[in-house]
């Protein structure tokens, strides 16, 4: 018995086989094309989603076709907050407004006039990026798109929906709508109320691990399936990481530092702390929640930066070396796409400070990696405000895979993380094991177990550690220009 994971993120589609003992298999991804028509704007085609999907699944199929031949079942794991319209016929009738979208400030202001109980029924300020907001946005911009829409989905679920003929979402993406209530693990009707909707513009809920539907026959037989695998809920990226990593248990942290960037923390029940723009959402596990620090551009910054200065990525991290001895002498704000925690202002922009004659690219690409380490910074300070600090994390994503930006991020947040090859694999990897739970109905813990093997350690130095607290105080001061820039 094999398993399949999925994971549709914003920059590519990735898969993994997995057999009955978690060894990976098989991999393969597919680039996806972000469009960005107008300042603030992010689309993409729910139409590449699908074609990408299929393709990740052929490559398995030719990669193992013994193993793909007998999965039993496929987790889904997507990029959060999406908006995807579809009319009568379960057509898309616009693009996707991506979690990265921030044309809808003016609309978070308005759910919660409308709604004042908004942040006790969701745990979670109103943010642009959620999808509520953005459907305030259609209706006041585009009423006649508005007015044809019969279903709202996020991302994945329109995989699911094109894959299985089933609406169904799970409860960890089902938190960043702004529709659910968070607590009760439900749909709240007062929020779909507040932006001119109701249920029946809903899919249906399940949790994370449990059955959400089986691939259609016809697609199954197409695509070589001995019958057609079972899905489970699934879920958003960042909890798909947490059940590949075993962030199953109270207090299990990791780092992920990824197109945007993620402090998570695993919590025993609905924690929610919206004043300072940390997310509180579900698990996708029953009877489970977490909060996040969440940052809209983390390695997108180095691949923003690559692109201005003409290097590759690897190319600039080369440059520096394995070590940063102390902090670069030029500040970076890393606002590219505004700001979630702490700050919630997509306006945000970022800046380069403290240029001289003497600033080159190295202390530039310096700046900013640092930059995105201090944002980190400011969020652990706010997940950690009243409550028990943060011990040790665990740390994913691509830009985790440089061991300089690792340093950095132990130095600046003065935290032990430690980086496992198995967790390369990330969500797609986590959606596998969730496919697992819904195929069998094995106990999480059994299942979701934390990486093995050996791991690479880093450590916080403490003189750079305190080298880069006293840094810190100055980029805050760049910061608070950023909120400024208009």
């Amino acid at each position: 018995m094999s398993f399949i994971g999925i994971d549709l993120g914003t920059s590519s589609v990735k898969a993994v086989l997995v057999d009955d003992r978690q060894r990976l298999l098989a991999t393969a991804a597919r680039e996806l094309v972000v469009s960005r028509p107008a300042p603030l704007w992010s689309e993409q085609e729910p139409a590449d989603w699908v074609a990408a999907t299929l393709d990740v699944l052929r490559s398995l199929r030719d990669a193992t076709p013994d193993a793909f031949r007998r999965c039993a079942g496929i987790g889904l794991s997507g990029q959060m907050h999406g908006a995807v319209l579809l009319n009568e016929r379960d057509e898309p009738l616009r693009p996707c407004i991506l979690w990265n979208d921030g044309r809808a400030e003016a609309e978070c202001t308005e759910i919660e006039a409308i709604e004042p109980e908004s942040r006790a029924i969701t745990g979670n300020i109103a943010m642009p990026g959620f999808t509520a907001p953005k459907l305030l946005w259609v209706r006041r911009h585009e009423p006649d798109i508005f007015r044809r829409t019969r279903k709202i989905l996020l991302p994945k679920a329109y995989l699911r929906l094109v894959l299985t003929g089933e609406a169904i979402e799970e409860m960890s993406d089902a938190s960043g709508t702004l529709w659910l209530d968070t607590g009760r693990r439900d749909w709240s009707d007062r929020m779909l109320a507040a932006t001119g909707l109701d249920r029946s513009h809903m899919p249906a809920l399940v949790e994370g691990s449990q059955p959400a539907g089986r691939m259609r026959p016809d697609l199954s037989r197409e695509l070589g399936f001995d019958a057609p695998p079972l899905f489970a809920g699934g879920a958003g990226d960042n909890a798909a990481g947490a059940i590949g990593l075993g962030a199953v248990a109270t207090g299990s942290s990791f780092l992920s530092l990824g197109t945007s960037g993620v402090l998570w923390r695993t919590t025993a029940g609905f924690e929610p702390r919206a004043g300072s723009a940390v997310h509180a959402f579900c698990h996708a596990l029953p009877k489970r929640w977490h909060q996040m620090s969440v940052h809209l551009s983390a390695a997108a910054s180095l691949s923003w930066w690559a692109s201005i200065s003409g290097q590759s990525e690897a190319a600039l991290l080369s440059e520096l070396g394995p070590q940063a001895e102390q902090p670069s002498p030029v500040l970076f704000t890393p606002y590219l796409s505004g700001e979630r925690t702490p700050h919630n202002d997509p306006q945000m922009r970022g800046i380069f400070a403290g240029l001289g004659h003497e600033a080159d690219r190295r202390t530039m690409t310096q700046a900013v990696l640092e930059g995105v380490a201090f944002a980190f910074r400011d969020g652990k300070e706010a997940l950690e405000a009243g409550t028990s600090p943060i011990e040790e994390a665990l740390a994913i994503g691509g830009g985790a895979r440089s061991d300089l930006w690792l340093s950095i991020l132990a130095d600046t947040l003065n935290l032990p993380l430690k980086r496992y090859r198995q967790a390369e694999a990330g969500a797609a990897f986590g959606a596998a094991r969730l496919a697992r739970l819904a195929c069998t109905g094995e106990q999480p813990e059994t299942v979701c177990t934390p990486p093995s093997g050996e791991a690479d350690t880093f450590m916080p130095h403490p003189a750079r550690a305190a080298a880069y607290a006293e840094r810190y105080a100055a980029w805050r001061r760049a910061a608070e220009v950023s909120r400024t820039l208009r």
